[in-house]
């Protein structure tokens, strides 16, 4: 048989390129361990992308008295806001309220609580409206008379699993996308993998430790490679999202009651359009091939249809997706399945230790907890350190996360108006947004639009699709037009066509 290509010695490999896995690559390479991530697709190109973009305590988790995981993700809401400011954000949603629901003093006391289970530095307190007559109830049925706003926090979910990645490979992971894992074998001393990525044939890996990040198919890859110790079981929970033109003038999202126990966000979008989800359905089928259901699609537009003036309709809807998110078995109905998570350890002989359930607010917190466990099997003494650190492109004033950046992001982005007046103020807010204080990178010395090259389709030019290939691992047009930005929402569908024929004629040099 014909030896691999390629071989990697390391500390820790782990598989799967979602927010936990390109989390705990990012601690772990801080942490002085060698790391190799692979990941068979895109990062975040399935469940980390297909989130409702929350970073949130989970105000509904406290009727299922799950206030140990409120309580943790409340208190990671605003050490997130601080290391990243420019891909999140605070936000104000408004909770109508109408007879029938559940009580309103119930839900006043349930805000008490949410406000006080964690310090809140940079997010107002929850309080009562009356929205007849006010900006927040106009889009509203009249019979929505008062109601709640509280504070949480919106994520671009895709960038933050690949800013993750970036602090990783800073640090020195090796981070391989397009790299299928297709043997992974546990020998007296170590871990030997073998990967597939198409660019290069066949790579070997030699680990100490493994870390099964793989999202929806954690559970399958556990039991495939130990089939006698057996392993966690997933439950399996799809969320469907749908996207229609804005519903709404102001800023503030929606959170909807349904009599079912369902929550729905209606949430600000990409500026023009209104997000709106998620679904809870158990779901059976590959994980690879999930997509709303017709049935999934009518039932969010009635229930938004039940609280805004103007009816939501399905042919309203410009955009869709879906995701499988992988909980943690509990028996309880779906929309009710605990979000916390496991960590799964199996040490007889070489570690191995799998992620079970979890959610993009504690990904931190996970990760932490997780390479303490890598570190402490392998001898690395270095501690936790990424409550302190920003995320590439969050050191807006500097490298240490604080509240100016998030309470001060418009005047930074006033100031690189200032430095860059030769773009035009919309590109300009979207690059800020997009990569922060990167956009020096990015833009490299550019003093004119025309050095950021070719036009490829409207408002995508040259130099940011190399920028995405040279540092952020985009190699498609998918990977591009949808993860590591949104115009696939504002262009036409050829745009992707267009894109993708620009890629191949254009390979990426070395």
């Amino acid at each position: 048989m014909a030896q691999p290509q390629h071989i990697l010695d390391c500390d820790v490999l782990i598989i799967g390129g979602g927010i936990n896995g390109a989390g705990i690559a990012r601690d772990a390479a801080g942490r002085g361990l060698s790391v190799v991530l692979c990941e068979k697709d895109d990062l975040a190109a399935h469940t980390s992308s297909a989130s409702t973009k929350l970073i949130h305590g989970g105000l509904r988790y406290l009727e299922y008295y799950e206030f140990n995981l409120v309580r943790k993700a409340l208190l990671e809401r605003e050490v997130l806001l601080r290391a990243a400011p420019h891909i999140m954000w605070p936000l104000r949603f408004v909770m109508p309220h109408a007879p029938g629901q559940r009580p309103a003093l119930l839900i006043r006391a349930g805000l008490w609580l949410y406000d006080r289970l964690a310090r809140r530095d940079l997010l107002p307190a929850s309080a009562a409206i009356r929205l007849r007559g006010h900006a927040l109830g106009q889009p509203l049925k009249p019979e929505f008379a008062r109601g709640f706003v509280y504070s949480d926090g919106w994520v671009d979910d895709a960038r933050l699993v690949v800013l993750n990645a970036i602090d990783a490979g800073e640090k020195g992971a090796t981070i391989l996308t397009q790299a299928v894992c297709t043997r992974l074998e546990r020998q007296a001393a170590d871990w030997q993998a073998t990967l597939f990525k198409p660019s290069c044939g066949e790579i070997r890996v030699n680990a100490r430790y493994v870390v099964n990040a793989a999202g929806p198919w954690t559970a399958a890859l556990l039991h495939a490679t130990l089939p006698k110790e057996g392993g966690g079981q997933l439950r399996l929970i799809k969320g469907s999202h749908i996207v229609v033109k804005r519903l709404f003038e102001h800023d503030h999202a929606y959170i909807f009651q349904h009599p079912d126990g369902r929550i729905v966000f209606a949430i600000p979008y990409e500026g023009e359009f209104t997000l709106i989800g998620t679904t809870d359905l158990d779901y059976h089928g590959d994980a690879s091939q999930v997509a709303i259901s017709e049935d999934e699609i009518a039932y969010l537009c009635q229930l938004a249809s039940q609280y805004f003036v103007a009816p939501v309709v399905p042919t309203d809807v410009v955009w869709t997706y879906s995701g499988v998110r992988p909980l943690v078995e509990d028996g309880a109905d779906a929309k009710a399945v605990t979000r916390d998570y496991r960590l799964e350890i199996d040490s007889h002989g070489p570690p191995i230790l799998s992620v079970f359930g979890g959610k993009i607010t504690t990904f931190r917190k996970l990760a932490e907890e997780a390479v303490d466990h890598i570190a402490k099997a392998l001898g690395n003494r270095h501690g936790g350190w990424t409550h302190d650190a920003c995320l590439p492109g969050g050191d807006l004033f500097g490298a240490t996360p604080q509240n100016r950046a998030v309470k001060e992001f418009d005047s930074w982005v006033g100031a690189q108006r200032s430095r860059y007046g030769w773009l035009p103020a919309a590109l300009l807010t979207r690059y800020c947004r997009a990569y922060g204080t990167r956009i020096n990178t990015l833009l490299d010395g550019g003093a004119a639009l025309a050095d950021l090259g070719e036009e490829i389709v409207p408002g995508l030019y040259a130099v940011e699709v190399e920028y995405l290939r040279r540092y952020e691992w985009a190699r498609t047009a998918q990977d591009i037009l949808w993860r590591r930005t949104k115009l696939g929402l504002h262009l036409p569908t050829s745009a992707a066509d267009q894109l993708q024929a620009w890629l191949n004629a254009h390979p990426l040099s070395r």
